[in-house]
Parts: structure tokens; C-alpha cells; sequence
């Protein structure tokens, strides 16, 4: 059996397109749970489960994303559980495609592959396909191809159940430490890039900020919470990447918004360090909700 989980949050408007990407995968025994805390998202699971008898609803206690699925971790029935959210779609065969490679019993985890909706015409838009495109496409090819440790993209992944029965309530970024906490087992990371996945990102710096800090602070996690000292993202690795990033811009307008990208993310890192490490702020303050990405 395979277990599509979707984590949602107040997100009674997205996560029925969610849920419809998954019900449009022609997948046999497959349950399709959506965990969320907030009635007008429940609302929603509730209608389509009026259709269809595979859709499971689990109310969560509203702590954050590392509680609710350590509840569904020992709810979930399938030997694959394919983690997705409420505020994204996967496009054709993308959990197909995604479990896949898992016919390798070395395989431990599958990513799919983020895409970016927002326009490319605005400087937020394009640091999004940027870092879509050549931050994490490229980078996870590359990884792959190689043979390497790679990190999903908590988007659209899939794990083998048994890896991870549990992650640390405070986990940052999910996907980061789940990632690592297999592959110290010994199982392989493996990307699959017809396994697409539809996401808006922020519109606003403060936002981004938000969001960016969240995500990439989280990493620092990783010795602590997995015991790993393997990464794929760090500082270091930035500024050794950074050259390829000027083979993306098209024209003067997109250049001018590759440097403002390279300055905003030495600020990321310089508040990942601040906030962080040296003040220790609590994942409660880390963990802010991103308005315009629903």
C-alpha cells in the first residue's frame, strides 16, 4: 500500500487541488490521509471524503508540523509514505513516478522536483525559479548522478516506512533531518524529476525572510538531531556555487536581480548565525506562518 500524507494549516483553499493531484494517480491501494488542526481546512477533506472511501482525516493538535506527523508516522498503513502539503499540487504521475525507484531495496528515499507558479517578471518570481531551477534542480541531478547524499525537498518526497518512526518536535525543517536520519542508515537518497511539484512562493521580502530562515537555518540541526556532519546546503557551499548562478539571468534586469539575490542571502545566513546560533531563538518564534504563499 502507499500512504499519501498531506500536512495542512488553515489552507481550506489549496488543499483541495492537493488532495485532487493525489486522487488522480492511478495507484492501487492507496489512502490519502490529510492531517490538519483548523475546521474550515477539515471542512474540505470532509467533502471529498463523501466520494471517496480512501481518504483519511486525522485531526492534529495545532503544535506544528514534526508533531503532526509523528502522529501519522503510526497511523499510515502503506510500506511507502509519500509526504506532500496542503498549499501544493503534484503534476501527472508524480507520485508514480516518485515511488518508483523504491523497487531498489537500498533506496530509502525519493524526491520530486519543486516548480515554481509565481511570475517570473518580478524580482521575487525570479529568485524562486532561480533557486528552483539552479539551487536545487541542478544541484540534486548532479547528487544523483553521482551517487551522493541529497536532501528532499519537503514539497513532494517519499520515504520507506520503518526509517523514521519519529523527528524532534522543534525540527525546522522536516525533510532536512528525515533526509539525513536515513541515509546515516545506510539507504540512498535518490531524485526523481518527472515527479513535479507546483508551489508558490513568497511575494513579499518579509515573507521570504520567514520562510528562507526557517528552511535553511534548519540545517544547522542536522549534527544535533541526525548526528550528521553530511549536508547540502551550507554557507560555504554558496559561495562555491556562486558563480553559477549568473548563467541564469536572460537579460540586464535579471542580472541586476541575481547580485540583489546574492546579497539577501549573505543577510539569510548572517541572521541564520544571529538568531540561531547565538541567540537560540525558539522554534515557536522561528516557526511563522507565510501568508503569500497560500
Amino acid at each position: 500500500m502507499i500512504s499519501t500524507i498531506i500536512t495542512a494549516y488553515k489552507e481550506e483553499k489549496t488543499v483541495g487541488k492537493a488532495i485532487e493531484s493525489a486522487l488522480s494517480e492511478s495507484i492501487k491501494d492507496h489512502e490519502i490521509i490529510v492531517s490538519c488542526p483548523d475546521k474550515p481546512t477539515a471542512d474540505v477533506v470532509k467533502t471529498y471524503q463523501k466520494k471517496h472511501k480512501n481518504i483519511k482525516l486525522i485531526k492534529d493538535p495545532g503544535q506544528g508540523k514534526p508533531v503532526a506527523l509523528n502522529i501519522i508516522f503510526k497511523k499510515a498503513k502503506g510500506d511507502i509514505l509519500v509526504l506532500t502539503d496542503g498549499d501544493v499540487y503534484s503534476g501527472k504521475n508524480a507520485i508514480k513516478n516518485l515511488i518508483t525507484p523504491f523497487k531498489d531495496k537500498n533506496v530509502g528515499a525519493v524526491t520530486g522536483r519543486p516548480i515554481s507558479v509565481n511570475s517570473r517578471n518580478t524580482i521575487l518570481g525570479y529568485w524562486s525559479h532561480l533557486l528552483t531551477d539552479v539551487g536545487a534542480h541542478q544541484t540534486r541531478e548532479k547528487l544523483a548522478t553521482k551517487n551522493k547524499f541529497l536532501v528532499c525537498s519537503g514539497y513532494l518526497y517519499a520515504i520507506r516506512k520503518g526509517l523514521v518512526d519519529s523527528i524532534p518536535e522543534d525540527t525546522l525543517s522536516d525533510d532536512a533531518v528525515i533526509s539525513s536520519l536515513i541515509a546515516e542508515k545506510g539507504y540512498k537518497i535518490t531524485y526523481s524529476p518527472k515527479s513535479e511539484v507546483y508551489v508558490k512562493y513568497p511575494t513579499t521580502f518579509k515573507d521570504w525572510m520567514i520562510q528562507k530562515k526557517r528552511s535553511t537555518g534548519g540545517y544547522l540541526q542536522l549534527e544535533e538531531f541526525a548526528k550528521s556532519k553530511i549536508t547540502m546546503r551550507s554557507f560555504s557551499k554558496e559561495v562555491a556555487g556562486i558563480f553559477k548562478v549568473f548563467t541564469y539571468p536572460k537579460n540586464i534586469k535579471e542580472f541586476s536581480w541575481t547580485l540583489l539575490l546574492i546579497l539577501a542571502r549573505i543577510y539569510l545566513w548572517f541572521k541564520i548565525f544571529t538568531d540561531l546560533k547565538l541567540k537560540k531563538e525558539s522554534f515557536k518564534k522561528t516557526w511563522t506562518r507565510v501568508e503569500t504563499t497560500k
